[in-house]
């Protein structure tokens, strides 16, 4: 079965664009809470706000200066966030391959991850996102493999674009920093372009730095009271058990999101079994990029005693597909991959089908208030 891989991947995008973007259109009776918020903070262009930082408003309000008071406009650029983190992980994928049905296979596995198509229509932060986790993370890879200033300095600047658009990249940036200390131990030396991209990177952020020092970093104790003030977290009742439940219930949260991920591979992979080469450095990268920020999430509710919020792990799943074909590739069967894109296309079309039927017949959801009476 011979692919074009990269006209498919295109194929599909537009695809899923044009879904997302038109059900929700059609059916959603306003936009929602989240995204009414960030476009009324977009109004004053400032360098943070008392629950944002200043990326994520930047693009409602160049949206909203284009198109005005448009709902479909705002889950169009949902669906073009989304895109562009797919096109992406598509070029970051091919440096880890030398076969271009690997690199399609990774983004067609993250399409049927449930925060790449359900939750997109509900445009927030986490999604504004996802494209400048996958350009932080390409730009680290290169740094590391071609060791150009240029390369770095990019890998800077996105990272600290990524911390304006939602602080949860720091949580990806941490586990970066766990990937370089073990190069430091291994090398037994120091890369001293690391630094120039720390430069760049407090070059970017100084500006908001400054805005949170001059307003009692508001936005700051905002996350803090989201991820352990709210009541509902569940720390202020320190009880032993939140710190035993919520871990586990977020354990079988993001078992339940990757399912879809572990059955369409099994159309294509032969064996689970996999040799873990600990000196494989793509290997490592690719697990740091994936997993790790993922376990360091996990820490958080089990130290703090937090329960994680289920649409917070947006941010932490762009890197699954990547991840789990370079794991499997040596098992994996290309000969199959007619039923794995038969599997695949059933996923794509049924969950616009199951967000359109709920979103007809469930009149009480969040974004079900009447909004043009208000």
């Amino acid at each position: 079965m011979k692919i074009d891989s990269k006209k498919t991947i295109y194929f599909f995008i537009t695809l899923h664009i044009l879904l997302w973007t038109t059900i929700p259109s059609i059916l959603n009776t306003n936009l929602s809470l989240d995204t009414i918020e960030v476009l009324t903070w977009g109004n004053e262009l400032k360098l943070g706000y008392e629950k944002f930082p200043p990326i994520f408003p930047l693009f409602t309000e160049l949206f909203y200066k284009i198109f005005g008071n448009q709902d479909w406009a705002y889950y169009l650029l949902s669906q073009l966030f989304v895109a562009t983190c797919f096109i992406v992980v598509f070029k970051f994928s091919k440096y880890f391959f030398n076969n271009d049905i690997y690199s399609l296979l990774s983004v067609l596995l993250l399409e049927c991850i449930y925060f790449f198509n359900y939750t997109t229509p509900e445009l927030n932060g986490f999604i504004a996102l996802l494209p400048f986790i996958a350009i932080t993370t390409l730009f680290c890879w290169k740094a590391i493999t071609y060791n150009n200033n240029f390369d770095w300095i990019m890998f800077g600047i996105f990272a600290g674009i990524s911390t304006l658009t939602w602080y949860l990249a720091l949580y990806l940036l941490a586990s970066l920093g766990i990937f370089f200390i073990r190069e430091i131990i291994i090398s037994k030396k120091i890369n001293y372009k690391y630094f120039l991209a720390l430069t760049f990177y407090f070059l970017i952020l100084s500006p908001h730095l400054y805005f949170l020092f001059e307003n009692d970093t508001k936005s700051i104790e905002y996350a803090f009271f989201r991820s352990f003030g709210d009541p509902l977290s569940g720390i202020g009742s320190f009880k032993i058990t939140d710190h035993l439940i919520y871990p586990f219930i977020f354990l079988i949260k993001q078992l339940i999101i990757l399912l879809p991920v572990f059955i369409l591979l099994r159309f294509i992979v032969s064996s689970f079994k996999v040799r873990i080469n600990l000196d494989d450095k793509r290997l490592i990268f690719l697990f740091t990029t994936t997993l790790l920020p993922i376990i360091l999430m996990f820490l958080t509710s089990l130290i703090g005693g937090v329960r994680i919020r289920t649409m917070w792990m947006t941010t932490f799943y762009v890197f699954p597909g990547v991840f789990f074909v370079y794991l499997f590739k040596e098992n994996i069967n290309l000969d199959k991959f007619r039923n794995f894109f038969k599997a695949f296309l059933f996923i794509f079309i049924i969950l616009p089908v199951v967000y359109g039927v709920d979103s007809y017949f469930k009149k009480d959801k969040r974004n079900d208030f009447p909004g043009k009476k208000i």
